[in-house]
């Protein structure tokens, strides 16, 4: 069974500032996906998968192609840098189908009383087939049974957040353009 390196989040290592790092053995997934680190030959593929969430560019700017792609590719390099440095502790996966890769998802297993899901994004050609529905069941089934909420950033305008309210989601703040929801295992 696949395990992640999580942070141990007992305050007594963080009262001393040690890094106690364990392995976490992850739940099985749906059938057909499986989830691998993130490896420095996969950044040309995330690189893409970030352009491809950035279709606002499209409308919101008059730049040529080039531009648009020079943007979105220095957005990718400081959102990945800032989350390697600031999110050490949390797991950076890629998502693969039949070993085909399908997209990423950064999760934070142990966040204290919370699993928390930093990112998520499917293939443009594969998005509408599920598979996110497939991934967040599987994390909301993982937080039941450690008996933790789930929480998630989400854009107010991102098509995912209605999948999110489908699932249970409640929004419990706002932070600029973003909404931050929770969802809780029943008792």
């Amino acid at each position: 069974m696949p395990t992640a390196r999580v942070k141990n989040p007992s305050p007594m290592e963080r009262g001393r500032g040690e890094v106690c790092w364990v392995d976490y053995v992850l739940p099985p997934l749906p059938p057909g996906l499986t989830l691998r680190p993130i490896a420095p030959d996969d950044m040309d593929y995330l690189r893409g998968l970030y352009h491809s969430t950035r279709t606002d560019l499209n409308q919101a700017v008059d730049w040529s192609d080039e531009q648009k792609r020079a943007f979105s590719d220095m957005q990718f390099a400081q959102q990945h840098q800032y989350y390697h440095e600031h999110f050490p502790h949390v797991g950076y996966y890629i998502i693969e189908r039949d070993g085909e890769k399908i997209g990423r998802i950064y999760i934070d297993w142990r966040r204290g009383d919370s699993l928390h899901l930093m990112e998520v994004t499917i293939a443009p050609e594969l998005r509408g087939q599920g598979l996110g529905t497939s991934l967040m069941r599987w994390l909301m089934d993982e937080a039941a049974r450690t008996t933790q909420r789930m929480t998630l950033y989400v854009e107010d305008f991102n098509p995912a957040y209605r999948l999110y309210q489908r699932l249970g989601f409640k929004p419990i703040g706002n932070h600029g353009i973003y909404s931050y929801l929770e969802w809780k295992p029943a008792p």
